[in-house]
């Protein structure tokens, strides 16, 4: 069982939306259950809870590299419960054949981070982004780089994202209500004073104007702008964005790159549509993403203590 929790204790390490930590998982060795919260869900933002998922996928997959990080294997069953849609994946631990190419991203995972600030300005390698869109495709996701008239066009969605998000009152309050202080472990952190006076700018006021200009500036300036998508658009295409997601982020790490998120034009459908039809693909657009050197440290999101994420078969 310490094994077990060892693993989920590094899991709970992966990017979620809005910091929600949309996960249990329930312990019965040799397995763990990973399992959808359905109570951190935002469902103004995302409605059919893809986003969820595709943050547990993440979690998911972290979960595998702490595994091969320790010697073991782990063999996972996606939605293995017909009768129960919470349960999103089941994974045995045991003594079998360790995954190759995984342990040697175990030391990333407490290090990667969502860096919201202006990257390096040093271009992002043909080479790297090869590694990173290879570790995308092993895990079922098709990482494509956005340059051109691609970039441009991303930029002007992101845009019309930002305005039509902030002008939606229930989407303010769902986002003020995720913006906790620091201390408390979840969600976007905010300094302990601030807190009760960002929130209150955020439910009141349409700040799109502000916001939709710094992400132009940030889009912009970002080495590599890319769209994580995959084939089909179902819970089990989200589980695989998310560890193609998270495999991705990890090995960006390795080479001193980390990434952020400029999803706006995938969480207003509208605008999901147009960016698919402008990829020219039959592919479904989960994630928009930026990626490059960044310039300082930043400290780490704050998590939940492991034992609130934590379940024995027994309850």
């Amino acid at each position: 069982m310490d094994t077990l929790r060892d693993l989920v204790a590094l899991a709970v390490y992966a990017p979620s939306s809005h910091n929600t930590q949309p996960w249990r998982f329930r312990l019965a060795p040799p397995s763990i259950e990973l399992r959808a919260d359905r109570t951190r869900a935002l469902p103004v933002n995302d409605p059919f809870d893809r986003e969820l998922v595709i943050s547990c996928g993440a979690a998911l997959m972290a979960l595998r590299v702490a595994a091969a990080a320790k010697g073991l294997s782990a063999d996972v069953r996606l939605l293995p419960d017909t009768t129960d849609h919470d349960v999103l994946a089941r994974v045995v631990v045991g003594r079998g054949a360790v995954e190759p190419g995984l342990a040697d991203l175990a030391p990333h995972l407490l290090a990667r981070r969502t860096y919201r600030k202006a990257f390096d300005p040093r271009p992002v390698t043909d080479e790297a982004m090869s590694a990173l869109r290879s570790a995308a495709a092993l895990e079922g996701g098709d990482l494509r780089v956005l340059d051109g008239d691609l970039r441009g066009l991303a930029g002007g969605l992101v845009d019309e994202g930002d305005h039509l998000l902030w002008n939606d009152p229930r989407w303010r309050r769902e986002l003020a209500m995720w913006m906790h202080a620091t201390r408390e472990g979840d969600g976007l952190a905010v300094p302990a004073l601030a807190a009760p006076i960002a929130q209150a700018i955020v439910r009141t006021f349409d700040m799109g104007d502000g916001v939709a200009a710094k992400d132009q500036q940030l889009l912009l300036a970002s080495p590599a702008l890319t769209v994580l998508a995959t084939a089909e658009d179902d819970p089990r295409a989200w589980l695989h964005a998310g560890q193609a997601l998270q495999r991705a982020l990890l090995e960006g790490c390795r080479r001193g790159l980390q990434a952020s998120y400029l999803n706006q034009p995938i969480e207003v459908p509208a605008l999901r549509q147009r960016l698919r039809e402008a990829l020219d693909t039959t592919d479904h657009p989960q994630l928009l993403l930026r990626w490059g050197h960044p310039v300082e440290p930043v400290a780490p999101t704050p998590r939940r203590p492991v034992d609130a994420v934590i379940e024995s078969a027994a309850d």
